[in-house]
């Protein structure tokens, strides 16, 4: 029978600026009285790994393209957001006009290229980190050497699901464990083999994490996971383990070729300079 999965909410220092996270993470466990053991995971807020990161940026300080100009007029967006989008986003799918623009950026489909302006000074906005799975995996050897523990890292931000209002949580990267359990080719209840299932570890323990870390004021950037149905592994990850294809996702095929043609709106698909994508 699995084990019961406790999920503890850990407060941190509101941050402004670059910082020590692995020093913050250590004092806020201390905090928090509580010791990592073997098998835990810890998810860790990807804004405050940003901001420790100093991803951080003035908006005043952007200077548009005429290609953000038309963005942000098209869209109803601020013309430095739109730069910045242009920037950080390895594919822009469009948008709409109450000021999004959905992209695709480390693996993410997400508005805006994850660009966050919530419980950051005003005029000011944090990009996500800028490589998730190095700096999940950043973290984990870095407790590991401190503390001698084997422990599943998760960088976890919110994330709109497509057709729900609300957000959820999601894993941008991870390391120490497996963040995806593939159950094709075994038996369900009635003996019939799975054959697409794989299961989202990391997705689902984020979701869990980000219940207790809270959106708003909460200052809650950590939360430990405790008796997790996780397989330890000292193997690296990259965005590749955890993003399916578009070519293979439901979403992204079914809304541009996959459309039908029987009145079907136009797919409206941005194409960033560089981008070999169609």
């Amino acid at each position: 029978m699995p084990e019961t999965l406790t999920v503890y909410p850990i407060q941190a220092p509101v941050r402004e600026g670059p910082f020590d996270l692995i020093e913050s993470i250590l004092d806020s466990l201390a905090g928090a009285e509580l010791q990592l053991q073997d098998g835990d995971v810890l998810a860790v807020s990807s804004k405050y790994a940003a901001i420790a990161a100093g991803r951080i940026y003035k908006l005043d300080d952007i200077e548009a393209s005429p290609r953000a100009r038309q963005l942000a007029e098209r869209y109803n967006i601020s013309a430095a957001v739109a730069q910045l989008v242009l920037d950080e986003a390895d594919h822009v799918f469009g948008g709409i006009s109450q000021g999004f623009l959905l992209t695709a950026r480390s693996g993410i489909i997400s508005p805006n290229a994850g660009l966050d302006r919530s419980n950051i000074p005003s005029g000011q906005v944090v990009l996500l980190p800028e490589a998730p799975f190095k700096g999940a995996e950043a973290i984990f050897e870095a407790l590991r050497q401190r503390l001698g523990r084997h422990i599943g890292v998760i960088l976890t931000d919110s994330w709109l699901l497509p057709g729900r209002y609300g957000t959820g949580g999601i894993a941008l990267g991870a390391a120490g464990f497996k963040p995806i359990r593939d159950e094709r080719g075994k038996d369900d209840l009635f003996g019939n083999p799975m054959a697409v299932t794989q299961v989202g570890v990391a997705d689902s323990l984020a979701a869990c994490a980000q219940v207790v870390m809270g959106e708003r004021d909460q200052a809650t950037p950590f939360a430990l996971l405790r008796g997790a149905d996780i397989e330890l592994t000292r193997e690296p990850y990259t965005a590749a383990d955890m993003s399916i294809p578009w070519q293979q996702c439901i979403y992204v095929e079914s809304l541009t070729l996959g459309l039908l043609p029987d009145g079907a709106p136009q797919p409206r698909c941005v194409k960033i300079e560089g981008d070999s994508e169609g």
